[in-house]
Parts: C-alpha cells; sequence; structure tokens
C-alpha cells in the first residue's frame, strides 16, 4: 500500500502567492524524482466543531490560515529513495533556505504515514 508524508503548516495569507510558486516548484522536482502525487491545500472550512480544529492546533494568528499538504509514494523505502534524491537535487537548496521560506517551519507539523484503507 501506498506511503503518505503529511505536512500541515501555519500561512501568512499575504504569503500564499510566494507559497504557491514554491510549492509548484517543489512538487515538479518531488515528481521527477519519483513521487506518484503532490498535493497543496488551502484551509477554505476550518471553524469546525468537531474534534481539535487546525487553526487551534496550530494557534493561527491574524491573517494566517493553515495549508494542507502530502506526498504519496509507492512504500516508505521508495519514500527514502526519492526524498534522498530530492534533497540532493540543487534545485531545492534555492527553494528551501532559511530566508526563502514563506510560513514559520518550527509551527509545522509533519510526518510519514502507512496507508491502513484504500477504498
Amino acid at each position: 500500500m501506498a506511503y503518505v508524508d503529511g505536512f500541515v503548516l501555519p500561512m501568512p495569507k499575504k504569503s500564499l502567492p510566494a507559497y504557491r510558486r514554491m510549492a509548484r516548484s517543489a512538487g515538479k522536482i518531488w515528481r521527477e524524482h519519483g513521487a506518484l502525487e503532490f498535493r497543496e491545500c488551502v484551509g477554505e472550512d476550518l471553524s469546525v466543531k468537531m474534534g481539535m480544529p487546525f487553526p487551534k492546533q496550530l494557534k493561527i494568528k491574524p491573517g494566517e490560515t493553515v495549508v494542507f499538504s502530502w506526498i504519496m509514494y509507492k512504500s516508505r523505502t521508495h519514500r527514502d529513495r526519492v526524498n534522498k534524491k530530492v534533497m540532493a537535487d540543487p534545485r531545492m537548496a534555492k527553494l528551501m533556505g532559511p530566508d526563502a521560506m514563506p510560513f514559520d517551519d518550527k509551527r509545522m507539523l509533519y510526518g510519514g504515514f502507512e496507508t491502513i484503507v484504500k477504498l
């Protein structure tokens, strides 16, 4: 079954255009190196009553929203191979530098997930 890297991050709304450009470039690199799917989604309905809403968990500040993203791979082994190539790609250094991030990466949530149900 597929393996997924998932990300949830706080995003200043004014930085969304810059983030979209960065994500498009990064997504092309991930896909070139073998990722099966690359998705970036911006919060639209975040005032939910059930569970812990993303904005509360991330301590969203005025003027911020939430970005939810994932990258899909064949397996964890495949993910590790792809990510090794991606991180060695010189184009990523330009995209991932400390001054290049249009969000507070210290507040980003991240994890690798094994698929347990696929319908």
